[in-house]
């Protein structure tokens, strides 16, 4: 059952196209030296931000089943999670923006599987397990912080995105794979860092989805709480990192009130972030979060709305105010007195109403687009939408009839009735026709060869939004993720000094006994001198276990690595803060 996906009641409710993104953990591809990895960051996460980060977040540790001592199994983060009404699921690194907050509108945690390298063990911009797990699981502990982070899945998933968006993304994704090889060349690095650079020095207007994932940014990832003068840490880039948490306490790093204006704050994913942002309490995140859905599409609609759907090339929908809703590539709007009067789309587009595609609407019934006017017929006060009986008839639209309708805007419909679609409250949706033509001025729209005419009725779009109205109207399991980079065979050495790592490990958790941890201590100080996490972990062991001469000879070398890598000195240093403290604080162990 290794490869097996773990499940719990949250991950079994996902609509079917997020299940392409999740894969299974394979716990036993961690190494010995990732575990070591993942104990140090930990460790010196407890130590250092118990006292610096929100209170949610040792406390929240235990609650997610995160342990210091080994890389969490989502077996078990998924049995507790389930508790707080949360999943956890698996993915291979970067997934697309809207999938990524899909996943926590229905209160999914998406964990990369992956865990930072050695070299790396301060900060990475790929996501990580670390990140992810022991950044953003322990924080939902927090109601009303678990709460803005469903709310922010659900409304940045509606969120419309733009070509510009996906090359970013598909960039970042490329860079962050890079990194994270461990034999990955600096021309390729630089190269994809280059390319990384040139799509975010380009000055285009944020999307929608941009704007939201800005503040995300500043809140998930990279938050604070509190005030400008005395805060606490609770983004997940900040819990994760034990450098930028260190560095962003600092007076070198600028803090901002958060309000709204943060969304068009860009940030730059492969760097130490300049700024970051304060907010007095989650409850203030929601507040924020709301007055930006106010400017969204998905809540304004309109001509404005449209366009973006148009701008984005890409899946999405518009509503109109009787709740019918259509989705496709839109491809065309026409206007009057700024308001949309015509709609088209290309391509495949289905019809739904409350989010449940109408009986004989699918992409099957309309494969090559959709078109429809829009709005008030000339001169007349009443909309379509809500005419009586009498008045539809008085009007012509009824069945057998033939009716000659004349929208504001120019938009001429003539052709014979043949039915009307209403919802459960009577309210017309839809006007079939036979024999239809639909002019604007002099340029035909639609033409009887090309079969039954629907007209959309609504006076007005009411909202517009990336995707489907109907998960179901649409095969979306087309996204393909970037194929991940080839990983060359591990050497000689690695295999060795993994095995170094595992004996330490067995060692401390009692698999074997103490009397091989001479020989160990040996081999660690001849074979493997500068391997500052390993020469660490070893010198602990020592000092746990009582072997003072081993203990003595493990501390010299750490401070020779020190003296010949300065850059390695601030983590040695803090691993022996680390230690001490360890030996002598039980609360370490949960």
């Amino acid at each position: 059952m290794k490869n097996s996906i773990p499940s719990n009641p949250i991950l079994d409710k996902l609509p079917a196209h997020l299940h392409q993104y999740i894969i299974p953990q394979n716990y036993e591809h961690y190494s010995a030296i990732d575990q070591a990895v993942w104990r140090y960051v930990m460790r010196k996460n407890v130590v250092f931000l118990s006292k610096l980060a929100h209170h949610t977040y040792v406390e929240g540790l235990k609650q997610t089943g995160v342990s210091i001592e080994r890389i969490p199994n989502m077996y078990g983060m998924n049995r507790i999670l389930k508790d707080l009404g949360w999943a956890a699921a698996a993915v291979d690194g970067f997934i697309p923006p809207a999938a990524f907050m899909e996943f926590q509108a229905y209160n999914v945690l998406v964990i990369a599987a992956d865990i930072r390298l050695l070299e790396h063990i301060e900060y990475t911009s790929a996501p990580d397990i670390i990140h992810e797990s022991a950044g953003h699981a322990p924080i939902i502990a927090n109601p009303e912080y678990a709460e803005y982070l469903r709310r922010l899945g659900e409304i940045g998933s509606k969120a419309i995105a733009s070509a510009h968006d996906w090359d970013i993304y598909t960039a970042v994704r490329k860079l962050s794979q890079l990194k994270e090889l461990a034999d990955a060349s600096l021309e390729a690095i630089e190269k994809a860092q280059k390319l990384v650079d040139e799509l975010q020095s380009k000055e285009i207007v944020n999307s929608e989805m941009a704007r939201i994932r800005n503040l995300q940014w500043w809140t998930v990832e990279y938050g604070l709480i509190g005030t400008i003068e005395d805060y606490k840490i609770y983004g997940a880039g900040l819990l994760s990192s034990i450098g930028e948490s260190e560095w962003c306490m600092s007076n070198h790093v600028k803090k901002i009130p958060y309000t709204i204006e943060a969304a068009d704050q860009n940030f730059d994913i492969t760097r130490p972030q300049p700024q970051l942002f304060v907010t007095p309490d989650f409850a203030h995140l929601s507040m924020v979060l709301d007055e930006f859905a106010n400017e969204m599409a998905l809540r304004k609609g309109g001509l404005k709305g449209v366009q973006q759907l148009i701008d984005s090339k890409n899946l999405g929908s518009i509503e109109l105010s009787t709740g019918l809703q259509i989705s496709g590539v839109f491809s065309k709007v026409l206007s009057y007195d700024n308001r949309p009067v015509f709609i088209q789309t290309i391509g495949p587009t289905a019809l739904s109403y409350r989010e449940k595609e109408l009986i004989g609407h699918s992409r099957v019934t309309h494969p090559n687009g959709f078109g429809s006017p829009i709005g008030k017929l000339k001169g007349i006060n009443i909309a379509i939408e809500d005419m009586s009986p009498r008045d539809l008839e008085a009007y012509h639209i009824y069945e057998g009839r033939e009716a000659c309708l004349e929208f504001e805007g120019g938009i001429k419909v003539s052709g014979k009735v043949i039915t009307g679609t209403r919802n459960l409250m009577g309210k017309i949706l839809l006007i079939s026709f036979v024999d239809c033509t639909v002019t604007y001025k002099n340029e035909i729209l639609f033409n009887p060869e090309n079969g039954i005419f629907h007209l959309a009725v609504g006076k007005e779009v009411v909202s517009a939004f990336a995707g489907p109205a109907d998960l179901h109207s649409f095969n979306l399991m087309d996204h393909k993720l970037t194929p991940k980079l080839k990983v060359s065979p591990k050497s000689n050495y690695t295999i060795s000094l993994e095995m170094a790592y595992q004996q330490v490990r067995d060692i401390r958790e009692k698999k074997t006994s103490d009397q091989t941890f001479s020989d160990l201590c040996s081999d660690v100080l001849i074979k493997y001198p500068n391997e500052w996490l390993l020469n660490l972990e070893s010198y602990e062991l020592a000092k746990t276990i009582g072997s003072e001469e081993n203990e003595n000879l493990l501390l010299n070398n750490l401070d020779n690595i020190s003296t010949q890598f300065p850059r390695l000195k601030h983590l040695i240093d803090s691993g022996l803060e680390m230690i001490n403290v360890s030996l002598n604080n039980t609360q370490l162990t949960f």
